[in-house]
């Protein structure tokens, strides 16, 4: 076969497969005519999930009853760009997956691990914030290096329904994981000494050991469970979704994330 006929035949074949490839998503494409953007922009309101006990990401400022952090920063950006009110729904780790499915919120932003497991119930953004885990102790304790936090007799604190928690429970053999319920905190029981140490983020670790002097963090001799942070949504919602996926590109190009970040002492831990 001439050269010419091969490349004949082959931009045949070619333009066949991307009429078969657009012919196959556009039905897919068409099926949406709901979108929880449509809701939000006709509403004229934006409610967003976000647990109000999490440090540097979204907490409630016990002086002002105000919620700081970068995702309660964030979330009124989000709000602005879309033009719309913002209204905060309180939940938590153990909480969002079925607030989202209830309806309760469209968003939940504040600082959700996306893990494999949440991902076969909810839809994960892009992610915005990267972190491994960390452990906080009380300056003078018996904990005073990972390698002391192994050992039995120790109590360690964790926050139901975090990603923490499952990888805690698998990863200590000696050791007792104690699970905290909101509203109490881990650092509740650590004040209350209940517990020896607490497990959590990097965000968490920052905050707790700027607000009280009697803590410390104590760092593991390798990354620990490293773990993307994502804003997170219904499944089934593309549309939303890639909404949502473009403002966190768009904060990470015009400087808002990682300006936040920084003003909530984050800026070691922003995705790329």
């Amino acid at each position: 076969m001439k050269l010419g006929h091969v490349l004949a035949l082959t931009a045949s074949l070619a333009a066949g497969s991307a009429f078969m490839q657009l012919a196959s998503t556009q039905p897919a494409a068409a099926q949406q005519t709901e979108s929880a953007l449509y809701d939000i922009t006709k509403s004229g309101t934006l409610r967003v999930c976000q647990y109000p006990s999490y440090y540097s990401i979204s907490y409630r400022n016990p002086k002002t009853g105000e919620i700081e952090g970068i995702d309660a920063d964030l979330s009124k950006e989000l709000a602005k760009e879309l033009g719309v009110e913002l209204e905060i729904v309180e939940s938590s780790f153990g909480t969002f997956i079925a607030d989202l499915q209830a309806d309760k919120c469209e968003i939940g932003m504040f600082g959700v691990g996306a893990t494999l497991k949440r991902a076969q119930a909810v839809a994960f953004s892009d992610p915005y914030l990267l972190t491994s885990i960390y452990a906080v102790g009380r300056k003078g304790g018996k904990i005073e290096s990972w390698e002391d936090i192994d050992q039995e007799g120790n109590k360690v604190a964790v926050t139901l329904g975090s990603y923490i928690e499952p990888f805690m429970k698998s990863y200590l053999k000696n050791a007792e994981v104690v699970t905290v319920a909101p509203p109490a905190t881990r650092e509740g029981e650590l004040m209350a000494n209940r517990a020896d140490v607490i497990m959590t983020d990097y965000p968490t670790a920052i905050k707790v050991t700027d607000e009280f002097d009697w803590a410390v963090t104590i760092e593991p001799n390798e990354t620990l469970r490293l773990t993307p942070y994502s804003y997170v949504v219904r499944q089934g919602d593309q549309i939303w979704l890639n909404y949502v996926n473009l403002f966190v590109k768009t904060i990470k190009l015009d400087g808002r994330l990682k300006f936040f970040a920084e003003k909530n002492k984050l800026g070691p831990i922003v995705a790329p």
